[in-house]
């Protein structure tokens, strides 16, 4: 009897240890790095109360009287000027506020005769004073371990004044595609029965949109000692091998003896497609064996490797969302199912259909273009009706 999808998942996260490789980089190479620490606030920010526009710092209470000016503040200076009743001092925008002050009006609420500053247009107290720890407070988390760096946290990091940062160094996936039908990119194709590879080019780049780094072999052939030596050599130069093809039932699916040699933990799940997938490991090493079928592979790449990459990356599992199925849906097995369906956003629901899908075997790549994502259909599930509720995952 085949294990569950849930089961699969259980066991593999069983077998996930903490992911411990780190490194320091500069600021400038962080776009698109995972934080591999918690970033906290050494100080307040703003450390001292701020103007936040152009105008004159004052006590709030002396808006009714002509007040003398004493000076100006620019950005960046320390205030030389202490405000008591009667006076104020001009200030400009991301100035301290002077001591004494705690509200500024606005140039355009004022006017000035002789050095003195007349209110005509009273704000209210506190008016653009950025108060103290406005930002940020000192000893708070600002960024926490496992954040994906875009241009904000960056900015962030240099306000902080970081330049270098330590984040997980990309984990390596190695993909290692196999059978004798298939041929590499520039390679002629000799008779109609060969066919040319692309498992290994969607399963990189699926790895590289998961932060990883990739190394891509060689194609190989169904030839069984060369794919154990292959399998093993592979292997030491990655942390996850992706191999595609040969694990099914043909005569000339090596690969599924070749993983035997390593601590298998998953052989075979109750899916379609993909349910002959095999994973193994070898100390934190993993090994995922995939169909060879186009969007077979691509689909299990997505609901097992990216588990232990995202494990490893302590990356939210934000992927997976409730849609309202338009259409109808006949299941084809009786498997959980992973259909490939388009989404939509209408009218503050998530929505999806099956418009252009085409049916037939796991070789068909172009059911996954146009932002593609997957429709899970339960396994109990005979048919889901025209507005059911369903569960589906988006690609990466």
């Amino acid at each position: 009897m085949l294990m569950s999808y849930e089961e699969s998942l259980k066991i593999l996260h069983s077998h996930i240890k903490t992911y411990e490789k780190v490194e320091k980089i500069a600021l400038t190479e962080c776009l698109g790095r995972i934080l591999a620490t918690d970033i906290k606030a050494d100080k307040n920010q703003p450390e001292f109360l701020t103007s936040a526009m152009d105008g004159y710092a004052i006590k709030f209470e002396d808006q009714e009287k002509p007040l003398k000016i004493l000076g100006i503040t620019p950005a960046g200076k320390m205030p030389e000027f202490k405000v008591l009743n009667g006076t104020c001092v001009k200030t400009f925008t991301g100035s301290l506020m002077s001591e004494g002050s705690d509200t500024l009006v606005p140039i355009e609420n004022i006017r000035i005769e002789n050095n003195t500053l007349y209110i005509e247009k009273k704000v209210s107290k506190g008016f653009a004073v950025r108060e103290i720890g406005e930002n940020y407070k000192k000893d708070e988390i600002l960024l926490k371990k496992g954040t994906k760096l875009n241009y904000s946290e960056i900015a962030l990091l240099a306000e902080l004044g970081f330049f270098h940062i330590s984040v997980f160094i990309k984990p390596i996936v190695g993909i290692l595609s196999s059978g004798s039908e298939i041929k590499d990119l520039g390679e002629a194709l000799e008779n109609p029965a060969q066919i040319r590879s692309s498992n290994h080019i969607a399963i990189a780049n699926l790895a590289k949109k998961l932060n990883c780094d990739t190394r891509v072999f060689p194609l190989l052939k169904d030839d069984e000692k060369a794919t154990f030596s292959t399998l093993k050599s592979a292997l030491q130069s990655c942390d996850i091998l992706v191999t595609t093809g040969g694990v099914s039932m043909g005569d000339f699916d090596f690969l599924k003896k070749a993983i035997q040699e390593y601590e298998l933990i998953i052989n075979k799940a109750d899916i379609k497609p993909g349910r002959h997938i095999k994973i193994a490991k070898m100390n934190e090493k993993f090994i995922i064996a995939l169909p060879g079928f186009p969007y077979s592979a691509m689909v299990m790449f997505n609901l097992y490797a990216r588990e232990i990459l995202n494990t490893w990356l302590l990356q939210p599992k934000d992927y997976i969302c409730k849609a309202f199925l338009q259409g109808i849906y006949k299941k084809k097995t009786s498997h959980l199912e992973f259909v490939a369906c388009n989404v939509e956003f209408k009218n503050g629901r998530i929505l999806v259909n099956l418009e252009g899908k085409k049916e037939g075997s796991s070789a068909i790549i172009n059911n996954l273009n146009n932002k593609a994502a997957l429709m899970i259909a339960p396994k109990e599930c005979e048919i889901l009706e025209n507005e059911s509720l369903v569960n589906i995952v988006f690609m990466p």
